[in-house]
């Protein structure tokens, strides 16, 4: 498509100018109706996309204790399959722009629907406790890719609706991790109670997520990137050439570390959250329906959060609030842990909102496609990598402790420096603007 539109321009500049006119309205009568269908499919490609950026986390977990019993596992290394997401997405998701850049966004996000749907129909099947990680790696350097790359896509399809498209996405994010949670067990019962065809069923959802995919790498699926904005010193907007020194820019810092911590916030509810219901004599079933109501509440949220964002010039009011229900929501598991059970689980579901949030900023941070594109792979495998010993920790504070009263106020704590580097972080600026400034 970018190729057609390059020749196209090229071939304009050497006709005559009646021929030059003829090219133009039929390339202003063929364009329209070629964007419009393809815009029609990213929309597609980036809600099955997102569909599938946690199912191998969640389908996983639902099933942990079946796994561990058919693999043999021991106790620590399943415990370390807890910390291997985290540490996949740091390590893979840096390759990410690199990718792009030499295939282009589509392609990439493409293959990494294939290696996700490839890896969930190997690893129950792969015959052991290695082939199992190997395979789960897969499938995890597959979600790593597509992280980083969903902003960049909403970025450059979609300038202009960066909060609306980011909310979608999060929202189908968040629906395909509650779904994985909650409907894992029932379809492993329908399927005959086996766990292997219950976690392999999940490879169908992320073979769908190749189709649209295709008919946009075929085309060179990418939207034109737009010219910059005319800035002083270069009134015509001219594409600079220089590198962006990521590193140079303390908004991408502070966006790392709000990353890192709000990921951080949301494995150890994720990994811990129902233990804590079940201590404090909730039901096991009613621990679960609790953890569901918590990542559930990321579905409305996760849409509406992004577009109240990007009409804010600043982010950090909304980061405070999330902040304070967070406070809140550990306090309440502090003091009373089962009489306000639902309120806390509502309360932590809403702090948890932190994380489509950081991804809207990371779109508002920079000016261009190529920098969204650094700073997300930037943000996430540095925020990651922060977020590995968070719920290592919180086990071992809870096996030496003998309760949940060091691991609360841990969660407690931490969510105060994640106030503050995403009320930074939140500030009206470009990471363009502050490495150039830094050099």
């Amino acid at each position: 498509m970018a190729g057609e539109e390059t020749r196209t321009v090229d071939t304009r500049t050497s006709m005559p100018s009646t021929e030059r006119g003829a090219s133009t309205v039929a390339r202003t009568d063929e364009t329209p109706r070629t964007r419009a269908w393809a815009t029609r499919l990213v929309v597609v490609g980036i809600v099955l996309a997102a569909l599938n950026l946690r199912p191998a986390i969640t389908s996983f977990g639902a099933l942990l204790e079946e796994v561990r019993d058919g693999l043999g596992m021991s106790g620590s290394v399943a415990g370390l399959l807890t910390s291997v997401p985290p540490f996949c997405f740091a390590v893979f998701g840096v390759t990410a722009p690199r990718l792009a850049r030499r295939f282009g966004p589509a392609a990439v996000v493409c293959a990494g629907m294939v290696a996700i749907a490839a890896g969930l129909l190997i690893r129950p099947y792969a015959g052991g406790t290695a082939g199992f990680l190997a395979a789960s790696a897969l499938a995890l350097m597959g979600i790593a890719v597509s992280n980083v790359l969903m902003p960049v896509i909403v970025k450059r399809w979609f300038p202009d609706r960066v909060g609306p498209m980011t909310g979608l996405y999060s929202m189908a994010l968040a629906l395909g991790t509650s779904s994985a949670a909650a409907l894992t067990v029932p379809v492993t019962h329908a399927l005959g109670g086996g766990w292997r065809p219950g976690l392999a069923v999940w490879a169908g959802l992320a073979a769908a997520a190749v189709l649209p995919w295709l008919p946009l790498v075929r085309a060179r699926g990418a939207a034109p990137e737009p010219a910059p904005a005319p800035e002083p010193g270069n009134p015509a907007g001219e594409r600079q050439q220089a590198p962006l020194r990521i590193t140079r820019s303390r908004t991408a810092w502070a966006l790392a570390v709000f990353f890192g911590l709000q990921a951080t916030a949301a494995y150890i509810t994720m990994g811990w959250m129902a233990q804590i219901f079940r201590d404090a004599g909730v039901p096991a079933g009613t621990a679960g329906i609790l953890l569901a109501v918590t990542m559930v509440m990321g579905v409305p949220l996760a849409f509406v959060i992004p577009r109240v964002a990007t009409r804010l010039p600043h982010q950090g009011p909304i980061v405070l609030v999330l902040g304070a229900c967070g406070l809140a929501g550990y306090a309440g598991l502090y003091f009373a842990p089962a009489g306000g059970a639902w309120a806390w689980a509502v309360l932590l579901g809403v702090s948890n909102c932190a994380f489509p949030l950081a991804l809207t900023m990371v779109g508002m941070r920079a000016r261009t496609g190529p920098g969204v594109g650094q700073l997300s792979a930037f943000a996430q495998s540095t925020g990651y990598l922060i977020s590995i010993p968070g719920p290592l920790l919180v086990g071992v504070l809870y096996q030496h402790s003998g309760g949940w009263g060091l691991p609360i106020a841990l969660m407690a704590a931490l969510m105060l420096p994640q106030m503050v580097v995403g009320f930074l972080a939140g500030r009206d600026r470009v990471v363009e603007d502050e490495a150039a400034a830094a050099r």
